[in-house]
């Protein structure tokens, strides 16, 4: 029994001592990769923005940017360089300084061009070369990326076959020290057998994807600390979760699944409050020609006014969202949303006027290719809100809700430059051309 009793402590000791090492292991280095690896996405497309801009503006301050940005990724390659890495994680992070160093000499480049006013060789070195290279930056950050997630899963199901064994060995043991002495067999299986059954379940259950689970174990032993350990874990991982498959990847901004949690409880509530959603006119020729990356900077441009808004002033429970594209969504008290709509409208008129081209913003229109591919004028951007308000009595569900927000937004997108509307004005509207009103809302719907 005393031989029994040294086994199985000695083993589940060990045993436990690696599962949390494995653990550690995950929260220090794995997670410090897969966090790392988003920043160098998300610095490289602020450097190809800020290279874009330079074209255009010729700004100095955008130079300097853009050297700040090329620094921070090298930062963050060094910090990643320090962690434990496979071969090929090594290589491509050397090949993504080489890559860093490249895109640098060719803003550099780019620069020299345009101060001796050859300003179509450097926008066509833009487009080729430093094209290629973001590209293929792009390309091996997002296979470190997949490389990491890989590695995550991977030792979350060791983990769990490991606790598997371990939780089977130790109930082996603790049985055969059952035929020597219950007592003893039920002291060790109360205090070693047990806990590891429930983080055996627990680790297979956040394998399968599971992440609400609830680790408890009160204990401060090693078991105590695994579980901890566990707990930590899954919190990162879900926060992970929730920021990949929900929060916008551009803006940040809370998402589809988000905002659909939000309207079904404010509608719960019973307390009158506002949907407004938010749309551009005109995006997409404007992207079509100015490109993706420049597109993204537009949309980045509405959510940090938007954002801004509720730093302005202590606003009650405003919600911003992302739909995606170049969709928004503002939900709060009546008042607090019509104040943001109405100061975006118009901040949004001036803010816009920067990401055009010169010439193009003093026409007031730019030329470009509709989906025939013909050459065509088309009006600069402008932005539309629509508010609906309830108090939980009209709407049943945010989908009803929403479709309302839709159509009084295609209604505004009727009116001339930037608008925001509310259901009064459109009751208001409807008695003073009632006809041409009902037949637009017949066709919207």
């Amino acid at each position: 029994m005393a031989f029994l009793t040294i086994l199985a402590s000695t083993y589940a000791l060990i045993t436990l001592q690696k599962l949390s090492y494995v653990a550690y292991n995950l929260t220090t280095q794995k997670f410090v990769l897969a966090e790392n690896t988003k920043t160098l996405m998300d610095t490289l497309l602020a450097q190809e923005g800020v290279e874009k801009k330079y074209l255009i503006l010729k700004d100095p301050l955008l130079e300097q940017i853009f050297w700040q940005r090329s620094s921070e990724f090298h930062e963050v390659l060094t910090v990643m360089r320090n962690v434990s890495l496979d071969p090929k994680t090594k290589n491509n992070l050397n090949e993504l300084s080489k890559l860093q160093d490249r895109l640098k000499a060719l803003f550099s480049e780019e620069i020299g061009l345009l101060k001796n006013g050859k300003i179509t060789e450097a926008q066509t070195l833009s487009d080729t070369s430093a094209r290629t290279v973001v590209d293929e930056m792009a390309g091996k950050i997002r296979y470190i990326q997949i490389n990491v997630d890989q590695a995550i899963s991977d030792e979350m199901n060791r983990i769990a076959r490991q606790s598997v064994k371990d939780a089977h060995m130790t109930i082996g043991i603790a049985l055969l020290s059952l035929v020597l002495g219950v007592a003893f067999a039920l002291i060790l299986t109360r205090n070693i057998s047990k806990p590891l059954k429930k983080l055996q379940t627990a680790a297979g259950i956040i394998a399968e994807g599971n992440l609400d689970h609830k680790i408890e174990a009160r204990r401060d032993d090693e078991i105590g600390a695994l579980a901890k350990s566990f707990a930590e874990m899954t919190k990162r991982l879900k926060v992970l979760e929730e920021l990949n498959l929900d929060a916008s990847p551009l803006t940040g901004l809370p998402g589809n699944l988000a905002i659909e949690n939000k309207i079904d409880q404010m509608l719960a509530k019973r307390e009158k409050f506002s949907l407004c959603q938010v749309d551009l006119d005109n995006f997409k020729p404007f992207a079509d020609k100015y490109g993706y990356a420049w597109g993204s900077e537009v949309i980045k441009e509405v959510a940090s006014l938007l954002t801004g808004y509720i730093g302005e002033e202590p606003m009650k429970e405003i919600f911003i969202g992302h739909i995606g594209g170049d969709d928004f969504v503002v939900i709060g008290e009546p008042d607090q949303v019509e104040s943001i709509c109405r100061k975006l409208v118009v901040d949004f008129e001036k803010r816009i006027m920067s990401y055009y081209a010169k010439e193009d913003a003093q026409n007031g229109y730019f030329i470009g290719k509709n989906r025939q591919g013909i050459r065509q004028k088309f009006p600069l951007i402008t932005i539309t809100a629509a508010i609906v308000t309830d108090d939980g009595s009209r709407f049943k569900n945010p989908l009803d809700m929403a479709r309302m927000a839709a159509d009084l937004k295609e209604y505004a997108k009727m009116l001339p430059g930037s608008n925001y509307v509310t259901e009064q004005d459109i009751e208001k509207r409807r008695s003073l051309e009632p006809q041409t009103l009902q037949s637009t809302l017949e066709l919207d719907s």
